[in-house]
């Protein structure tokens, strides 16, 4: 139970943290389908920093340089979503897929190519971390905490105080609600967009690097993060667009997430004889049916997924 726990956590802070970046990025009113290629991009910022830093830094030390890097990683990706979509005005959807597809390939080939480098028989994809990444997790009993956990608490308090409690907040919500209204009265629409995908970057590179450290001490980047950007939209469409319900949404789909890596420690669950597989893909089951019942109750922010021209009234 501890485990399944444990588990749960880890998994909703990924989905925390995602969502939280395509709320900030919907909200301004660009989509940021690409969600899943910044994970990417975070995770391997994040896992290069880990591989090489020395395992004699103090921890803290270890989990800021493991967190700026993939907040850096994440951010300049982003730049490409917010360059194609904000200034050139392209299909949102398209550039967000396009993103998705080039990041696994681009990390797959860094990632061999670093390899390569040290020892040309090395020709995998993967990236070892082993031991600083114990740098990551604090044991409390039987209970690992993770410090990525208190990111994801502060970063959902820090999104709702953002959002509804200041300037800044209600002036990206107000682009991605009516762009014309808020240029009216002196808010920089263009400003306020490339605002939201930035931020967008910082949490779904945040959110990557947690998802591959979150029970293995290596990772093979041609995998990607198998689909977790999507279950994240799925959280964040299921969560309104609002931090709070986000959370909760996160927490539903972690725990289902988190039977897939401990179901077998439940005697009941194990007597049932039901494949793997099939634990491994009831989150995304669990997100095609929850979204089914509610996204026709779904209010998106009005002007999202419509670039903005400043001439048109």
């Amino acid at each position: 139970m501890v485990l399944l726990i444990q588990y749960t956590l880890l998994f909703a802070s990924v989905l925390i943290l995602v969502a939280l970046g395509g709320c900030f990025s919907e909200h301004s009113g660009v989509i940021n389908l690409g969600l899943e290629g910044i994970m990417v991009i975070g995770a391997l910022g994040g896992a290069l920093t880990l591989k090489y830093i020395s395992p004699n830094t103090p921890a803290f030390l270890i989990v800021l340089a493991v967190i700026a890097a993939a907040v850096v990683s994440g951010v300049v990706y982003s730049v490409l979503l917010a360059v194609a979509c904000i200034n050139l005005k392209a299909d949102q959807t398209l550039v967000g897929t396009a993103l998705n597809m080039l990041a696994a390939a681009a990390a797959t080939v860094i990632v061999k190519s670093i390899n390569i480098a040290e020892n040309p028989d090395n020709v995998s994809s993967t990236v070892q971390y082993v031991q600083t990444k114990k740098a990551l997790v604090v044991t409390i009993g039987s209970f690992q905490f993770n410090w990525f956990m208190l990111v994801a608490l502060i970063a959902l308090i820090l999104a709702y105080v953002v959002l509804y409690k200041t300037k800044f907040g209600l002036r990206l919500m107000a682009c991605g609600e009516h762009p014309q209204a808020a240029d009216s009265v002196g808010i920089n629409v263009y400003t306020m967009r490339w605002a939201g995908v930035l931020i967008s970057g910082m949490l779904a590179g945040i959110g990557g690097i947690v998802y591959i450290t979150a029970g293995v001490s290596e990772w093979k980047f041609e995998v990607g993060v198998a689909g977790f950007g999507f279950l994240a939209l799925a959280v964040m469409i299921f969560g309104q667009w609002k931090p709070i319900n986000i959370g909760l949404a996160a927490l539903l789909f972690g725990f289902f997430r988190a039977l897939s890596n401990v179901y077998s420690g439940f005697d009941f669950l194990a007597a049932l004889n039901i494949p793997g597989s099939v634990y491994n893909m009831m989150p995304y089951i669990i997100s095609l049916i929850v979204l089914a019942f509610t996204s026709s109750n779904s209010r998106a922010p009005k002007a999202e997924g419509i670039p903005y021209d400043k001439g048109s009234r």
